[in-house]
């Protein structure tokens, strides 16, 4: 008879993050809980998800003084990037403990930074799924709107009935947009997507 078998525990950490879009006022982020074994490639795919982004333009994480994103291979190979390959590189290899900040920027053109904090790194939580988002604030500015400022003008034009540009910036986005919208059950549910 074979000896029943042992329950190996995870000895996985969790990073309680929370992800500032730098510049937005009023502030638009979301505290998160992420796995310290996944890829920072992973950690953008859930960024972009609790962000709200449509991961349609590059991106990169500054960590200390070293980047880390998707190398140009062309670049790459002849030594003009020092971009770090961010499938090599987990979480919890990286530099970071509690109250460490880094940057991920997404969309090159429109320089849209997040601020990074890691507020806690936790034991894991039997039968919790991670990624899991525990809190936001405020709607992800459209994709393509012009980084900070062109959304501050965005805003500008949708909140003024008498605005010259308020008709094309509505059509521009759809018909309508609420700059207050956060919807923490809908990004639960998209992170339950991710692999």
């Amino acid at each position: 008879m074979k000896p029943p078998k042992q329950k190996t525990m995870d000895l996985t950490q969790v990073y309680q993050i929370k992800v500032t879009l730098k510049g937005s006022r009023p502030p638009i982020w979301r505290r998160l809980q992420v796995p310290g074994d996944i890829t920072l490639a992973k950690l953008h795919r859930i960024l972009q998800v609790a962000m709200g982004w449509f991961d349609s333009h590059l991106h990169q994480f500054k960590i200390g003084r070293a980047y880390y994103g998707i190398p140009d291979k062309e670049l790459f190979s002849n030594f003009f990037s020092d971009t770090k390959d961010e499938k090599r590189f987990k979480l919890q290899q990286l530099p970071l403990r509690e109250k460490s900040k880094f940057v991920y920027e997404y969309d090159f053109g429109d320089s849209w930074e997040h601020e990074i904090l890691v507020e806690k790194i936790l034991p894991r939580e039997e039968g919790q799924h991670y990624p899991c988002c525990l809190k936001g604030k405020g709607a992800c500015p459209p994709e393509d709107v012009g980084g900070i400022w062109g959304y501050a003008d965005l805003l500008e034009a949708l909140s003024d009935p008498q605005h010259p540009d308020r008709e094309d910036m509505l059509e521009w986005v759809g018909g309508e947009f609420d700059p207050g919208a956060f919807d923490l059950d809908e990004v639960n549910r998209n992170f339950k997507r991710i692999r």
